[in-house]
């Protein structure tokens, strides 16, 4: 009997929402957008209904209530608007200001006058005026104040529940947040399993300082030895705190 060379698939899906490659044996849901196949995993369905997104078998709810009626309604409504005898446009001056057609050229004038006068004043006061200063975000000067405001950063964002979702499946991770050399305002959290790795940067010199993905992988390898150097402990939630 002859035998066949069976190689297995390297591919990889990943989910259109946070980004995050699934990983083995977990299925992602198809979504639609309009015309277009969503991968989602299960940590952000609920996020892809938020969009419009709809789950690929399933039919979107209708409210009948919403019906023709509103339709007729706001078409009347508009009809009926239009019906009404709209007044005319006041007459305007020779340098384009309004002028009312019972008043008199001379009460114009004065009125033309008397809004060059306010303009005026405005205008000095506008010169008179003091610009506020410019706010500028400030970094925590400690090494440790760093670390702890770019953990507080990361527990407010969407990727704890990324963590949390992989940590279900692998058992609690690893957690790596160290400041990077010769930029103080950027932090960078490593969080590591033995069969895959997240890498997050969060810039404390943004006015709002948020968390991105800036890297991911299988190796642990991949990581310089500073990565593999864990401060830091993740919770059943992806909640990080520093390691005492």
């Amino acid at each position: 009997m002859a035998t066949r060379d069976i190689r297995p698939t390297l591919t990889y899906a990943s989910c259109d929402v946070c980004g995050r490659t699934l990983l083995r044996g977990e299925r992602a849901q198809v979504y639609l957008d309009g015309a277009a196949h969503r991968s989602v995993c299960e940590l952000c369905t609920a996020r892809a209904a938020h969009e419009g997104w709809v789950r690929e078998g399933s039919l979107p709810t209708f409210d009948p209530r919403n019906g023709s009626s509103e339709r007729r309604g706001s078409l009347l409504r508009r009809l009926r608007q239009g019906s009404r005898s709209t007044p005319a446009p006041p007459a305007e001056g020779a340098d384009g200001e309004s002028i009312d057609a019972d008043s008199s050229p001379v009460d114009a004038s004065s009125g033309r006058a008397r809004r060059r006068a306010q303009d005026e004043s405005r205008r000095r006061r506008a010169a008179q005026h003091v610009r506020e200063p410019r706010h500028v975000h400030a970094i925590p000067s400690g090494f440790e104040q760093r670390i702890m405001a770019a953990i507080e950063i990361f527990n407010a964002s969407e990727h704890r529940r990324t963590v949390a979702g992989v940590a279900r499946s692998l058992g609690a991770p690893w957690v790596s947040v160290r400041p990077l050399d010769g930029r103080p305002g950027l932090v960078q959290v490593v969080v590591a399993w033995e069969l895959c790795w997240y890498r997050y940067e969060i810039d404390l010199s943004d006015e709002l300082p948020t968390v991105r993905l800036a890297g991911q992988g299988y190796e642990l390898d991949e990581l310089d030895e500073a990565e593999r150097q864990p401060n830091a402990a993740s919770d059943q939630n992806g909640a990080l705190s520093l390691i005492d």
